[in-house]
């Protein structure tokens, strides 16, 4: 009978200690690939798991049940888990949910629809938000200016939006690049595109396609656009109805005095910018600050603002990683001259040197969006034609992490924003 006791012990307390969830390290020491696992949580949603996001707890981290599959998921990536029990699990919660402490434990619900607005034919390492997702093994779709403008970013919660020129003036490439095949090929299958879908300029049916994002956002999406396309969106939409294409770019000349009819009040995040009147010049307007700052890439930083988890949760998913300071990296538009920035809009990643707005984020209508300045987190200075960054050389990378905050955020419960 004592023995039988025993057993009968010995089986309890194993239940006790039986793990029952696996914990997603993501501080820099024991994570081997931050990247990969942003993958595994998305993965999980997929499956219905119920993922928590533990924010400011060892880089934000994620907890996810335990099960075979996702451990076996988990080794075949090549991402770093910790088996914890139950009993690990309420003393760690608890420690989070202390008032002392700035963290929180955030529900992911599901797994959000993803969008990237790209055109066909474009080399995924042109843009590094689809070079991350594929890395990570997160499902996308690719989709354009017929399916925008055929009401289609209905079907997604997310949209990114990366290189683009919504103004219609071919990214300001005219000065450099002409008379080069590609520049010439581009030129005339966009104007191709405008007339098939109806619009005589394709400054006219970028326009249109730029409202409809607008609209896509204050109905409750969530865009995350980067490098030019976060100031060419933003000029589109406040020069809506002025023509502000010299004759190059759209065969007539521009709109006399067009600066004084900028509506800035149609803008996302951008105010009082004066736009880039020469056509050679590869720039839009003064809102980038790439010909401004002069600053070496040994000393290109940029620092991550720290907010309250419990009381500001959307910034702070956002801003989850194992350090605040950021390598800076450059593209057409690498950076925002933070006076020119709209007041109702966070900023949430600040030049070392010149105080510079690298990482800002926002609320229109029902919905949000994120502007992250630059190219390809590292590549610090993207050329044209330059080979693909490989990720598994950088699988830890703190500026990539930031595109996959953006691309999960989605699939949290809402708190109202209190900063």
């Amino acid at each position: 009978m004592y023995k039988r006791f025993i057993y009968i012990l010995i089986f309890l307390l194993s239940i006790s200690a039986k793990a029952s969830f696996i914990l997603l390290p993501m501080d820099e020491t024991t994570q081997q690939n931050h990247l990969k696992a942003y993958g595994i949580t998305f993965w999980c949603l997929e499956k219905n798991h119920k993922v928590s996001w533990l924010l400011n707890y060892r880089g934000g981290s994620f907890l996810v049940p335990d099960a075979q599959e996702i451990r076996k998921e988990c080794q075949i990536r090549g991402v770093s888990f910790e088996i914890i029990s139950d009993e690990e699990e309420v003393i760690l919660l608890n420690e989070i949910s202390s008032p002392s402490q700035n963290m929180e434990s955030v529900i992911l619900e599901k797994a959000p629809k993803i969008a990237v607005y790209t055109p066909k034919g474009k080399q995924p390492w042109d843009d590094a938000v689809t070079l991350v997702l594929t890395y990570a093994e997160i499902p996308f779709t690719a989709i354009y200016d017929q399916e925008v403008l055929g009401d289609q970013l209905l079907l997604y919660d997310w949209l990114h939006l990366h290189h683009e020129d919504f103004t219609g003036q071919y990214g300001k490439f005219y000065g450099a690049y002409k008379n080069v095949p590609w520049y010439i090929e581009q030129k005339k299958e966009a104007e191709i595109l405008a007339t098939k879908l109806g619009f005589s300029k394709v400054s006219d049916e970028k326009g249109a396609v730029a409202k409809k994002i607008r609209d896509f956002v204050i109905g409750g999406g969530f865009m995350f656009a980067m490098c030019s396309a976060t100031d060419s969106f933003d000029i589109a939409l406040a020069a809506d109805g002025v023509d502000i294409c010299e004759a190059m770019f759209d065969g007539d000349v521009s709109e006399g005095n067009y600066q004084s009819k900028m509506n800035y009040s149609n803008s996302f995040a951008f105010k009082d910018f004066i736009l880039e009147r020469r056509p050679e010049q590869y720039e839009f307007s003064d809102i980038d600050m790439t010909s401004k700052r002069r600053i070496p890439m040994e000393k290109d930083y940029f620092t991550l603002m720290e907010f309250s988890a419990k009381w500001d949760p959307i910034p702070t998913m956002l801003c989850q990683n194992h350090t605040q300071l950021v390598k800076g990296f450059m593209g057409q538009t690498t950076s925002f001259d933070a006076v020119l920035v709209k007041s109702n809009v966070l900023v949430m990643g600040t030049g070392e040197l010149n105080g510079e707005a690298r990482y800002i984020h926002g609320q229109k209508g029902k919905g949000m969006f994120t502007f992250y300045g630059g190219h390809d987190p590292e590549d610090f200075q993207h050329q044209v034609g330059n080979p693909p960054t490989v990720l598994d050389l950088h699988a830890n990378s703190p500026g990539y992490r930031l595109i996959l905050n953006n691309v999960l955020f989605p699939a949290a419960k809402k708190k109202k924003l209190k900063t």
